[in-house]
């Protein structure tokens, strides 16, 4: 059974820091392009960061420059995204994605991943 597990979310205060991870299970995250997005109630989905887990270049969107990393560790089969001085506008349901294969500058549309994990919740409130 092929699936992506997110975990790391939860609740912090404006400024914190959290880190969430993606597992893959019965399937490799090497040599394919791994995203984050993220929903919050009444918006649509949108694209925080990817990387291309071959290369480790890397997006992201402009809302999270310089204050999101995303990162992988091929070893546990695993992406991370770090995520500093958090605001309330980043509070939703964060989704890890994969596609099937890799593209040199990985893509920011949600289109191009077939691999879904189930969601996190990431919630920034005082």
């Amino acid at each position: 059974q092929l699936y992506l597990e997110e975990s790391g979310g939860g609740l912090v205060q404006p400024g914190g820091s959290l880190r969430l991870s993606c597992t893959a299970s019965g399937f490799t995250l090497n040599y394919r392009n791994i995203a984050w997005f993220r929903q919050a109630p009444g918006k649509q989905r949108e694209a925080v960061s990817c990387i291309n887990n071959e290369r480790g270049t890397t997006e992201y969107v402009d809302s999270v420059k310089g204050r999101f990393t995303i990162s992988r560790d091929n070893a546990k089969n695993t992406v991370y995204l770090q995520m500093s001085s958090l605001k309330p506008e980043d509070s939703a349901v964060y989704y890890c994605a994969a596609m099937s294969l890799v593209f040199r500058r990985c893509p920011l549309s949600e289109h191009e991943y077939v691999y879904w994990g189930q969601g996190t919740q990431v919630t920034v409130s005082a």
